[in-house]
């Protein structure tokens, strides 16, 4: 019971403090489109998705090591981590400068290229020193530290985009100085400048980190393509319009996708220090059954909703992006559970395996969404996501049996998929009486998977109860 009153707890800390700066930031979604024409917040968007596919590549995903690493380092290793991984973020960081001509050649960012650079330094610099302290056990900072970046960000973005009316340039600088002033707020906090010394560079250590960090940059790109390249496609066929209106389509499925990540941000740390003795079986099923159950719910209730999300939280011009919201918060079910099986990997230190998988939903995703998005838009998109998506998540769950030998409940995850599906269905054709459909389809889910749902809450009042008695 300690390893789960522990993947309560670090799930717990993670949520206070990611749920809280996210949901701050959905409440400021009516400004944004608000304040940004589909045409302009396409522009800004695509400006943040390809600054995220340079994060890693020129970092040589060093963020993605470094919090693996932080966590096996033997005392005395753990500062030569640290400053490895920087040397590289900051060699990264000159190469980003030297882009700006390229960027501009492509014309997607209407004279904005040299933000691109800018984001790219901030935030690697930031996501290194954030996933080191992470690595390290101190997740109440690392929850922390997200508040006030997301605060910074807020309160930026209110400055820029209300007082200045500075449109896209103000969007994405709110972003850039929210980071730079987290990164240096941890260098200060825990001393981090200290461990940046000619001594504490260590080639083995660099070696063993560009070992298995090199195998996850394409992995990282062929998510990103896999997430991401359907939005410069859809600009390409569509124009912008359709593609604000799509990128904003995103932003409710994002929420299934936060909650997940908060999870997963716990599990792979528990998967990794937890999942060691006998019983990693049954702790590895128990722990995939309780997740998939709640995706799935929390999925069904999202869909059932998407039509309210848009007429509270976006800008009038912004509504029809409902459509496209059923679809892509399904796919976010399989995005989830895709990174769960993950985890196997990083325990394992599988890196190549997500390489594969990984390229193998990029490869699905070009092919569908060219075969797609001329005939049906940004619907053919995301339905061409969802598609990849499934792919990806059936082969991890066979490959990663392998490796540990747990349940992946695979005639539950049909039943559940089925009536998403359907609820799905219904409420694009708009079918009589949708909304009784999608209701029904979210008290089937809660009974199918009441087993699963109610052992969960049982661990967390559990965990939570046993700490107040304490």
């Amino acid at each position: 019971m300690d390893k789960y009153k522990k993947l309560v707890s670090n799930t717990a800390i993670l949520s206070i403090g990611t749920l809280a700066s996210k949901v701050l930031v959905y409440l400021l979604l009516p400004l944004y489109t608000g304040c940004l024409s589909p045409a302009e917040y396409s522009t800004a968007d695509l400006i943040s998705q390809t600054a995220n596919l340079l994060l890693p590549l020129l970092a040589l995903g060093m963020v993605d090591a470094i919090f693996r690493f932080a966590i096996d380092a033997e005392k005395g290793e753990t500062e030569k981590v640290f400053c490895v991984s920087t040397l590289m973020v900051a060699i990264g960081s000159v190469i980003a400068l030297a882009l700006i001509p390229i960027f501009e050649m492509t014309g997607f960012f209407a004279g904005y290229s040299w933000l691109i650079p800018l984001y790219v330094i901030a935030s690697n610099f930031h996501l290194s020193a954030a996933h080191f302290i992470r690595g390290q056990g101190k997740t109440k900072l690392f929850s922390i530290q997200g508040i006030i970046c997301t605060a910074l960000t807020i309160a930026l973005n209110l400055l820029f985009l209300l007082a200045f009316d500075m449109g896209v340039l103000g969007y994405v600088l709110s972003v850039v100085l929210s980071d730079a002033i987290m990164t240096v707020f941890l260098y200060i906090k825990e001393g981090l400048w200290r461990y940046l010394v000619p001594s504490n560079f260590d080639r083995a250590i660099l070696g063993k980190m560009v070992r298995y960090s090199v195998p996850m940059i394409p992995t990282t790109v062929f998510w990103w393509i896999t997430n991401v390249a359907d939005r410069y496609m859809i600009a390409y066929f569509d124009g912008d319009a359709i593609n604000g209106l799509y990128a904003v389509a995103f932003k409710v499925p994002t929420l299934l996708i936060l909650v997940s990540g908060i999870f997963s941000e716990a599990w792979q740390y528990s998967a990794v220090t937890d999942g060691n003795d006998g019983d990693r079986s049954r702790f590895f099923s128990s722990v995939f059954d309780s997740f998939q159950s709640i995706v799935f719910l929390g999925a069904s209730c999202l869909v059932l909703m998407a039509k309210f999300f848009s007429k509270i939280l976006l800008a009038h011009s912004y509504y029809e992006a409902w459509q496209y919201m059923p679809v892509l918060i399904f796919a976010t079910v399989f995005s989830s559970l895709v990174t769960f099986m993950s985890s196997v990997y990083v325990k394992h230190k599988r890196s190549v395996n997500s390489f594969v998988t990984a390229f193998i939903g990029a490869a699905s995703n070009i092919v569908l969404n060219l075969l797609l998005i001329p005939k049906f838009s940004a619907q053919g998109a995301a339905v061409a996501t969802l598609a990849c998506y499934i792919i990806v998540y059936i082969i991890r769950s066979i490959d990663t049996q392998r490796y540990e030998k747990f349940s992946t409940k695979p005639f539950i995850v049909l039943l559940n998929t089925l009536i998403v599906a359907f609820q799905c269905v219904t409420m694009l054709c708009e079918v009589k009486l949708w909304w009784l459909w999608g209701t029904c389809s979210v008290i089937a889910i809660a009974i199918i998977n009441f087993g699963a749902l109610f052992s969960s809450l049982k661990t967390v009042l559990h965990s939570v109860f046993g700490r107040f008695k304490k």
